[in-house]
């Protein structure tokens, strides 16, 4: 398959996941264009019903897309993006059989932590700050928190308590 491929694939990530976005910005730095482009689905312009996918859908786990139109996920993806980028050889270990369950299983695990996850340290900081106010992902609200996003003034006064 790997001769017969319809270049370029394209990417659907959630750039909102710190290591997601840190896995696109490596990719970014090795890719062609022509070989691997991305899109954003956290980006409030990205319509995933036009795809015929939810955004649920989209956002637990990795999809790509074949200029053919064929579509890859999870693990798949992550090796093909890879191998768009002219990094394979690191992926090399997803296509062992032995160790595919395995994987499968890890990855599977990470997807339903990566929104747990969110407190990471983001590999473009400056893009959860817009007009001076700073958004702080939670995982889950606490029952003593009224749920929404903290801004970096309601950090400041909760610290000081």
């Amino acid at each position: 398959m790997y001769n017969k491929v319809k270049w370029p694939l394209t990417l659907y990530f959630d750039g909102d996941c710190p290591l997601c976005a840190r896995e696109i910005k490596l990719l970014r730095q090795h890719a062609a264009e022509h070989r691997l482009l991305f899109v954003d689905i956290s980006r409030d312009e990205f319509d995933a019903t036009a795809l015929g996918f939810t955004f649920e859908q989209m956002q637990s786990l990795l999809h790509g897309r074949f200029a053919d139109g064929q579509w890859v996920t999870g693990l798949d993806a992550t090796l093909w993006s890879w191998r768009a980028a002219g990094l394979g050889f690191w992926a090399t270990p997803l296509t062992w059989r032995a160790l595919r369950p395995l994987l499968e299983l890890g990855y599977r695990l990470f997807c339903r932590l990566r929104p747990a996850l969110a407190w990471l340290p983001h590999p473009d900081g400056g893009r959860r700050c817009v007009d001076n106010q700073c958004v702080v992902p939670e995982s889950k609200p606490s029952h003593k928190e009224a749920p929404g996003p903290k801004t970096k003034q309601n950090l400041t006064a909760s610290l000081r308590h």
